[in-house]
């Protein structure tokens, strides 16, 4: 009688409480608790839309038990198919979050910062760029409007769906620190340039080739002119300042319009006071590597393959140049 009254029990329990739980179609399924609804009404339906009429009541029972309805954690988490009605109150009761992947990439302008982490965090694309564009929200982190995209490398994170644009900047300081290393700090000394110089000269690299063959050489270029004085002359700088990354061909035009800007580069000697985009690493360790050269000059090739004719003095450039725009004139890019 034991025996069977334990084999009973056993079979109860399992039901109750091991057995898969889940009833929704796919592998997963997602549940979001917004920070603002972490609440019985709005979380009870949520789970019941997941769950089997038993199991359901189950979890009720768990969720009164122990108190769960007062002590809700909001964020993101993702139920795997077949998990236990056991696993899944452990998860949400725990506040047991699954990450969200933020992959950044190149972004130009805070705006598209923004709107990127806004469509993957809970907090509002309005959210993150008023935190961003607000000087006393950034200065905790060392950094000006002009500097702030210094401290986002690109790369792949893990952060918490419900996480503040404050605990987004936050983050990425700490991983701009972690990727300044000790090397990289000695060949931006070498160079004589600080961390947000190598970086605003890397996102001309960036903006000017994806070939990472030629970056280093670029680079050099861009260095070389800085060293002697000379006005970086950068296109991309231009089309920053103009607002218009679709600009084609850089006119004299485009240069004047924007004389006043810090941004041109062909009115202004030295660097822009920040980056015009965000560099992606293999930019930012070109311009560490500091390929030495005596190139000054350097004009995309008249093939457009991408590549660039590179050039140590004025005469050589301009056949350079003219072979390109006499390419460009051919097919009417203006």
């Amino acid at each position: 009688m034991l025996i069977v009254l334990a084999f009973v029990s056993a079979a109860f329990f399992y039901t109750l409480f091991l057995r898969p739980a889940t009833d929704f179609k796919g592998d997963e399924a997602t549940i979001l608790i917004p920070t603002h609804k972490a609440e019985k009404k709005f979380v009870k339906p949520l789970v019941r839309d997941h769950l089997k009429g038993v199991q359901f009541t189950t979890f009720l029972a768990l969720a009164d038990l122990t108190g769960y309805w007062n002590e809700i954690k909001p964020g993101r988490y993702v139920i795997e198919k077949n998990s236990s009605i056991f696993t899944i109150f452990r998860k949400l009761k725990g506040g047991r979050q699954t990450p969200v992947a933020l992959t950044l990439n190149k972004f130009r302008t805070k705006r598209e910062l923004a709107r990127y982490v806004g469509g993957k965090l809970e907090c509002s694309e309005a959210d993150v760029y008023r935190f961003l564009v607000n000087n006393d929200s950034i200065a905790q982190f060392g950094i000006t409007q002009e500097t702030l995209m210094t401290i986002i490398i690109p790369n792949t994170y893990e952060m918490y769906w419900n996480s503040t644009p404050n605990e987004f900047l936050t983050r990425m300081s700490k991983e701009a620190n972690a990727f300044w290393n000790e090397s990289r700090i000695d060949n931006a000394k070498l160079l004589r340039l600080s961390k947000e110089e190598v970086i605003t000269i890397a996102s001309i690299v960036e903006e000017e080739t994806n070939n990472n063959l030629e970056k280093s050489t670029l680079a050099s270029v861009y260095v070389n002119r800085l060293n002697k004085g000379m006005p970086l002359g950068a296109d991309p700088t231009i089309k920053f300042a103009v607002g218009d990354f679709s600009i084609r061909r850089v006119t004299f035009a485009h240069i004047n319009s924007t004389a006043s800007s810090p941004y041109n580069t062909y009115k202004n000697k030295g660097l822009p006071p920040g980056p015009i985009c965000t560099p992606s690493i293999s930019s930012i360790d070109a311009v560490l590597k500091g390929e030495k050269t005596d190139y000054l000059y350097f004009c995309a090739k008249a093939d457009f393959s991408g590549s660039h004719s590179f050039a140590s003095t004025a005469e050589e450039h301009f056949e350079n140049a003219r072979r390109y725009r006499k390419a460009l004139d051919s097919l009417r890019i203006h």
